[in-house]
């Protein structure tokens, strides 16, 4: 294979997703049993969520980027990270990392515009709802975009990390996170992001009431492009888009 896929894994569930659409989608370009070459490093989350909470990007910078110098050694000629909030630290970087990485959000934007949808509901962590990583890739595209009320907010964010990332799916939440996106689709949205890497264990193109753009296997599909050369290796590091 061209490039060797280094997937810089923050939340187990959502790496996992995204590793597996690796495989699969390289077996649809390439034949059975044929896919592109992949590793994948993961540290546990727990040590860092406080600083997660108190927005203190730091200790997770420095996370990141020995994962990422693990990645090189391991011969990754890129990185993807599945984990949509983890992107909040990798803008707030200000050393470039030893490898260059997709940025999740730019590819969920990327196939935005390219469908054509006009204004886009955020889902995710309360972090990724709140913060500007989204907002900045739509702006740059022109597209508009919303984000749920206080009780969705706080409703996706339990669901998330007392049920998902633990590898837990329940009907319930399934219904509760297609009862946002229907308020998310009453305030005029035409798609909704899945900004959170184990979203798509819930909702899909199946039962969700707005299209989706899931963020785990377009980033996926992404990285199996540069992997076999269709799509140029990246050139970000780390550090905030402009």
């Amino acid at each position: 294979m061209k490039n060797r896929i280094g997937i810089l894994a923050h939340s187990g569930e959502g790496a996992a997703l995204c590793f597996l659409e690796c495989i699969h989608e390289g077996e649809n370009r390439l034949g059975p049993h044929i896919h592109p070459d992949i590793v994948l490093d993961i540290e546990p989350m727990g040590p860092v969520l406080d600083d997660w909470a108190m927005r203190n990007y730091p200790p997770i910078v420095t996370l990141f980027a020995r994962q990422a110098a693990r990645l090189k050694d391991a011969g990754a000629a890129f990185w993807i990270c599945p984990d949509n909030t983890a992107h909040l630290a990798f803008e707030a970087m200000t050393e470039p990392l030893p490898l260059p990485g997709l940025h999740i959000a730019e590819i969920v934007a990327e196939q935005a515009a390219g469908r054509g949808f006009r204004k886009i509901g955020i889902t995710g962590t309360r972090w990724t709802m709140e913060g500007p990583v989204y907002p900045g890739a739509f702006t740059r595209r022109g597209i508009q975009f919303t984000t749920p009320p206080e009780d969705d907010k706080a409703a996706i964010q339990a669901m998330i990390f007392d049920e998902l990332v633990r590898g837990k799916v329940t009907d319930a939440a399934r219904r509760r996170l297609a009862q946002a996106v229907e308020g998310l689709k009453a305030q005029g949205c035409d798609a909704v992001v899945l900004g959170c890497t184990e979203l798509p264990m819930l909702l899909n193109e199946h039962n969700s009431p707005l299209p989706p753009l899931d963020s785990t296997r377009l980033l996926a599909r992404a990285a199996v492009d540069v992997a076999l050369g269709s799509r140029p290796l990246p050139l970000w590091r780390g550090g905030l888009l402009r």
